[in-house]
């Protein structure tokens, strides 16, 4: 792996990274959404109760913010072992080096873990509203799906990152639950 490494967090990896960092930096990729197009069968639900996980999809004009992660020299190998484990449980994730704009103009590549459009977990397209059904019941190995959704959404606000479909989605699971 080519030093230095750097990673592209765009979900739980913004708040919960799991390896070493020595830098940490907003960026932006361009080419990619993030969206809940990934059915999750481990974390955040299970094979008879499947929940949503983010993944970059890729979408011509399309961008996403995120957070880039340098990772010490002496802790990559290290690191990519780990988010191989971590984010290729179920090979719905293709590994890519992607260029990645820091929020100071440089671009740098970075490990960056895309949908497998052709995998069966994939389920690109869905509406807003049948993605918030699923997240507002769904409950995985990592626990609720709405946990997962309330993070994110979170930790996009405290870093400034507006994302309109994350927080529709916010407000209409909030409501779901409530209203139970």
């Amino acid at each position: 792996m080519d030093r230095p490494l750097w990673v592209f967090g765009y979900g739980s990896l913004m708040w919960h990274p799991g390896f070493p960092v020595a830098e940490r930096r907003l960026a932006r990729l361009d080419g990619y959404a993030r969206t809940f197009c990934m059915s999750s069968i481990h974390h955040r639900g299970t094979e008879e109760d499947p929940g949503l996980v983010l993944a970059l999809d890729k979408v011509e004009g399309a961008h996403c913010h995120g957070v880039a992660f340098r990772v010490p020299d002496d802790d990559a190998d290290e690191t990519v072992n780990y988010l191989r484990e971590r984010e290729l449980i179920s090979s719905a994730y293709l590994e890519e080096r992607l260029p990645v704009t820091l929020d100071g103009g440089e671009t740098v590549m970075a490990l960056s873990y895309v949908v497998d459009t052709d995998h069966v977990q994939y389920v690109g397209g869905m509406a807003l509203d049948q993605q918030a059904r699923i997240i507002s019941t769904a409950v995985g190995g990592r626990g609720p799906n709405t946990e997962y959704l309330w993070n994110t959404v979170r930790h996009l606000a405290e870093l400034g990152i507006e994302d309109p479909d994350l927080s529709w989605l916010d407000r209409t699971v909030r409501e779901m639950v409530e209203n139970r």
